[in-house]
This record gives structure tokens, C-alpha cells and sequence, in this order.
């Protein structure tokens, strides 16, 4: 088994911080600004999906890391649900999200 001496180590990781920063830029450049709401909970998710892996790292528990990956992973199918919101409601094309 591998020893990792940081989460920024970790290829889970690694992939959630690429997800959230094309979700930033996705953001930015895409979704309409008026749908606030939506925007601040994508955000969140996104946010929310490397900061878990980073916690669960740190509390050096196979169990508890466990869990916090299952948490970042939520996060994730919660920023691919709303993004099918915004495509449903007009306010983004699937052609934007099929990276």
C-alpha cells in the first residue's frame, strides 16, 4: 500500500481540483449570472469535493477518510445534477458539460 505525505498527493484529489476549477471557469464564463442560487451551490460542491478529501486525510483513520470520500464523491454527482438543471432550464447547453 502507498504512503502519501499530503492529500495534494492524492490522485482522487488531484482530479477533484481539476472538476472544480473547470467548474469555476464553467461558472464564470457559461451560467447566466442571474441564477445566483444555482451558481453558489455549484460553487459549494465543488469547493466542497477537495476540501472533504483534504479533512478525511487528515484524520488519519482509514475509516473516517472513508467516509469523508464518500462525502467528496456526493459532492460531485450534486455538481453533475445541477449542471442538468441548468442545461433543463436553459441556462447552459449540454454541449458545454460533455468534457
Amino acid at each position: 500500500m502507498a504512503s502519501y505525505g499530503s492529500f495534494e498527493e492524492l490522485d482522487c484529489w488531484k482530479k477533484c481540483r481539476k472538476v472544480r476549477i473547470w467548474v469555476e471557469e464553467l461558472i464564470n464564463n457559461k451560467i447566466s449570472k442571474h441564477d445566483f442560487d444555482m451558481i453558489q451551490n455549484i460553487r459549494r460542491a465543488a469547493r466542497s469535493s477537495t476540501r472533504n478529501i483534504a479533512e478525511g486525510f487528515g484524520r488519519h483513520h482509514h475509516k473516517e477518510n472513508i467516509q469523508f470520500c464518500r462525502i467528496s464523491r456526493g459532492s460531485l454527482f450534486e455538481i453533475k445534477e445541477d449542471l442538468n438543471i441548468c442545461c433543463d432550464e436553459g441556462n447552459l447547453k449540454k454541449e458545454d458539460i460533455q468534457d
